[in-house]
């Protein structure tokens, strides 16, 4: 293919199931209308010239270039060695032009987005064997990210991303991805500004949470944290040490919120009241029990609160970063003067997008 490429890509939102999915527990996530954008055009040269304005970047990567040595960050070679161990040919060169408005180190998944967005450029220009599907985009997306470079996440964000609309997803299943129709009524993203910490929480939380259940499994061997609910906590926290009992409350706190949420998304007439009263549930476990807030995101909770808000939640693996807040359209401009006016760096209302789209033009 020699056409010009353009690729959208939205960034995601995690409504139910933080720090859930690389546990093998389910989620419901949201794709929403930040975008990045990708745009190629032929060069013919032996290289790809990468541009990225917004954050004033370029690359450079050789079609030829040794790919067994990558930097812990680096997406976009860690996305080419996977492809080319699956019969990626790549023959030529390309000007790629990056823009985007998804916030960066936000928790909105601008890191997903960008390696979403690369893989459909690869696979559409150079994989003619491969199967391309979004299904396809987002496993390989997924591998690339987490798999290749040993990132602590797990797919949640890849899935959101490619699929869109508002997702469950089981993630204890290979691919096992369902659309829900659900109203959550007006979605207020507010960004805090301070930078998360994802890397470093995610890693902390994983590990301690996976000790929980293997301390369990040992002497149960039938447990399965996927069919428990709060009302066992008790009995199956007896048989932990005392520093691991509040990440494996939050596990199972949190499965049943996501899967109470997942009930009334399922209802014929969805109420964005229960879903926000759910959310706040779901912050407060985040909050209390694994301790990814800071004062600024707390402040920002409590000011959509005050204000009118249904719910609110802190987004991302945390440290920083976003919240979203479900209000309604009375209610909006009032949430989103109140968000400014206290410490967010920029407030506005986000919508339900699809996931990814490719254009091509002569």
């Amino acid at each position: 293919m020699s056409k010009d490429i353009r690729i959208n890509v939205p960034g995601r939102i995690c409504l139910f199931g933080d720090h859930q999915d690389y546990l093998g527990l389910p989620v419901i996530a949201c794709a929403v209308d930040r975008v990045l954008t990708l745009i190629a055009k032929v060069n013919n040269e032996d290289h790809f010239l990468i541009s990225m304005p917004d954050i004033q970047e370029e690359h450079r990567i050789y079609l030829s270039e040794d790919l067994s040595n990558l930097r812990q960050n680096d997406l976009l070679r860690s996305a080419l060695r996977v492809l080319r161990r699956k019969g990626l040919k790549i023959n030529r060169g390309y000007h790629i032009t990056i823009q985007s408005t998804i916030p960066i180190n936000a928790g909105i998944s601008s890191s997903s987005a960008l390696i979403t967005a690369w893989v459909q450029f690869l696979m559409t220009t150079f994989g003619s064997g491969l199967t391309l599907t979004q299904e396809s985009i987002a496993r390989i997306a997924y591998e690339a990210e987490v798999t290749e470079l040993k990132a602590p996440g797990g797919n949640m964000d890849q899935i959101t991303i490619a699929m869109g609309g508002i997702v469950f997803i089981e993630t204890n299943k290979e691919f096992s991805c369902h659309p829900l129709q659900g109203d959550t009524g007006v979605m207020v993203l507010a960004n805090s500004g301070i930078p998360k910490d994802t890397s470093g929480m995610l890693m902390d939380i994983r590990t301690h949470t996976q000790e929980s259940f293997n301390w369990i499994g040992e002497v149960q061997t039938d447990f399965d944290p996927s069919l428990l609910c709060v009302k066992d906590i008790a009995d199956h926290e007896k048989a932990l040490p005392e520093q691991l009992k509040r990440y494996f409350r939050a596990a199972i706190k949190n499965h049943t919120i996501t899967q109470n949420a997942k009930s009334e998304f399922e209802r014929a007439q969805t109420d964005p009241r229960v879903l926000g009263s759910l959310m706040s549930e779901h912050h407060q476990v985040l909050k209390d029990e694994l301790g990814i807030t800071v004062p600024e995101i707390d402040i920002l909770i409590d000011t959509a609160m005050n204000s009118g808000a249904f719910g609110a939640k802190i987004v991302g693996s945390g440290g920083g970063g976003c919240i979203v807040a479900l209000t309604d359209q009375d209610r909006k401009e009032k949430l989103i003067e109140a968000l400014l006016a206290n410490g967010a760096v920029t407030a506005y209302e986000v919508k339900v997008a699809p996931g990814i789209t490719l254009e091509t033009h002569a």
